[in-house]
């Protein structure tokens, strides 16, 4: 219907035809997370709820992570107007300049670590690693901290750490050596190998994937292992014979970015807005297991108080716990992990 007819009244017809538009393309976006059912959880908590009030459209894709943002965009072909990453890919995608800048007028920032807001990125979510342990083996007296895990004389027993994730695996043999929460990074990398060097005659399994560490776990192949909190919370879920606790956690954090050269970057940026306020954050652990990234998400009453001590960034179990620093992995990260890889493959 063209303006000319409307000013030959027929304007109530235009607007009823305006109304009935479907969002165009400019009101339309792609977000690209992990899959699975983190990103159905994502759907549920973030996604759905955007697009119904900000009366967009969301497409939704899946990513492999940073090389996949490099290829859109040194490539002139970015597809995606939102994506997740890990915060040390984000802090790599950052020096390299792959990502858009954030407009904090438009997001609200209040309430997300400082280490995780940033002028291309921010946080999203959180995933915690925690030492889980079978208690037909050790009952309520198995390993608590890192030490006990690397105390073979004094816990006995077959052992799995992460071989894929050296940032996390460094991390927990700095508390190994007895290293204060507070103190683990800047992480000393040729301490924490050492520290690994220590105790990877006794490891069992070297683990690649949270399907297999749980795995491991669950089939009483290991005694004990460094496991994703959403995994072993799977575990306890299952009524496997396990314990775990928050106890000496490494927070990872998930970030989020607007790919540089997306098409559609105003849109995207009320819509990463909504992602990380409060009140659609705290949907994100009635779903799954990753805890919000946004602090405020715990003061807004949509949590059940008895959820909330086993959600793994509620204030309470961030205390216990070392935040990975993406900064320090950001510029260490490949020397790092060559030499970690090095190390457990001799």
């Amino acid at each position: 219907m063209t303006k000319r007819l409307c000013i030959n009244g027929l304007a109530v017809a235009c607007l009823l035809a305006t109304v009935a538009v479907p969002a165009s393309a400019a009101d339309t976006i792609t977000v690209a997370s992990w899959g699975g059912t983190y990103q159905e959880a994502e759907t549920k908590a973030f996604f759905d709820p955007t697009a119904k009030e900000l009366g967009i459209t969301i497409k939704q894709d899946t990513t492999n992570g940073l090389d996949d943002v490099r290829l859109q965009v040194t490539g002139n072909a970015v597809k995606w107007d939102i994506t997740e990453l890990g915060a040390d890919e984000c802090a790599r995608g950052s020096k390299e300049g792959l990502f858009e800048k954030l407009d904090y007028n438009v997001i609200d920032k209040s309430g997300i670590n400082p280490k995780l807001v940033h002028d291309d990125w921010v946080g999203i979510s959180y995933t915690s690693v925690v030492l889980i342990y079978r208690t037909d083996v050790f009952g309520d007296k198995g390993p608590k901290t890192w030490a006990d895990f690397w105390n073979v004389e004094k816990f006995p027993g077959r052992r799995a750490l992460s071989g894929s994730q050296a940032t996390e695996t460094l991390s927990v043999a700095a508390l190994a050596k007895g290293i204060p929460i507070d103190k683990v990074y800047p992480v000393d990398v040729d301490g924490a190998l050492q520290s690994v060097d220590k105790v990877k005659g006794h490891i069992d399994a070297w683990w690649t994937s949270g399907a297999q560490a749980m795995q491991l776990v669950k089939d009483g192949e290991v005694d004990m292992a460094s496991i994703w909190n959403g995994r072993a919370g799977t575990l306890k879920k299952q009524g496997a014979p396990v314990s775990f606790s928050f106890d000496q956690g490494v927070l990872t954090a998930d970030c989020m970015v607007i790919p540089k050269g997306s098409k559609n970057k105003d849109v995207a940026m009320k819509a990463l807005a909504k992602f990380v306020s409060p009140d659609l954050q705290a949907n994100l652990p009635l779903y799954v297991d990753n805890g919000p990234a946004n602090e405020k998400a715990f003061e807004t009453g949509k949590i059940p108080p008895e959820l909330i001590k086993d959600i793994n960034s509620a204030p309470e179990n961030v205390k216990k716990q070392v935040l990975q620093d993406p900064a320090f992995w950001r510029d260490t990260l490949v020397e790092a992990t060559e030499k970690f890889n090095n190390l457990i493959q001799q």
